[in-house]
Parts: structure tokens; sequence; C-alpha cells
């Protein structure tokens, strides 16, 4: 079982940058589909951005495409999310999420998630001016 702790949240401008980190502990994330999901005060939890466990690949919300890129070092046990030009309709709470299996992908070019296995506590972004 993989233990799963986010870190980098915080308070931002509009325009600026924050890189999340997703640390996992008890097992190695090789073997997990790593995603980041994000829920907003009064609003359902939703699913941003995923890593592939078995090629790398990586999927995109459209409302952070081109913007957030999701990068995984396995050498550390360690998952990031960089996030670039913030806008204040990315305040939330973002997890981090691991499975084994897919987690999220594209289907007919539009990207979809799933719900993960296991997930952390979560880190609070806020961007405001």
């Amino acid at each position: 079982q993989v233990q799963l702790v986010e870190s980098g949240g915080g308070s931002v401008q509009p325009g600026g940058s924050l890189r999340l980190s997703c640390a996992a502990s008890g097992s190695n994330l090789d073997y997990y589909n790593i995603g980041w999901f994000r829920q907003a005060p009064g609003k359902e939890r939703e699913g941003v951005s995923c890593i592939s466990s078995s090629n790398g690949d990586t999927y995109y919300s459209n409302s952070v495409k081109g913007r957030f890129t999701i990068s995984r070092d396995n050498a550390n046990n360690t998952v990031y999310l960089q996030m670039n030009s913030l806008k204040p309709e990315d305040t939330a709470v973002y997890y981090c999420a691991a499975k084994q299996s897919r987690i999220c992908g594209y289907l007919s070019g539009s990207f979809y998630y799933l719900r993960g296995d296991y997930w952390g506590q979560g880190t609070q972004v806020t961007v405001s001016s």
C-alpha cells in the first residue's frame, strides 16, 4: 500500500507559478499511475492531469493544458505538478492519487479521469490579487 503526501501549495497572484509535490512511501511509485485532482469550494473534485507508470505519457484537462506540467522522479519516489500562469479559477485543494490501473487519459479527444485508489491529504492553492 502506498502513502501519499502533497506539498508546495500556497497563495500566489494571478500569473504566478507554484510547483506541487506528491511524495510516496510504502511502495515504489513505478507501479502506479499518478493523477492530480482538485476540489474548489462548493464544487466536485475533478481530474487535472495524470502520468502513466508504464511509459510516462501525460494527460491534461483542457482547463490546464499548456499551463501545467506533470512529471515524475522515480528515483525520489515523487511526482510533481508545475503550475504556471495561474488564474483565480485554479484556486482549490489539490490532491494526488495513485492507481495501478488507468487513472486518466483521452477518449475521442476528450480528457477523462477515474477515481484513485490511494489519496494524499491535499494542499491548498489560492490564486488571488
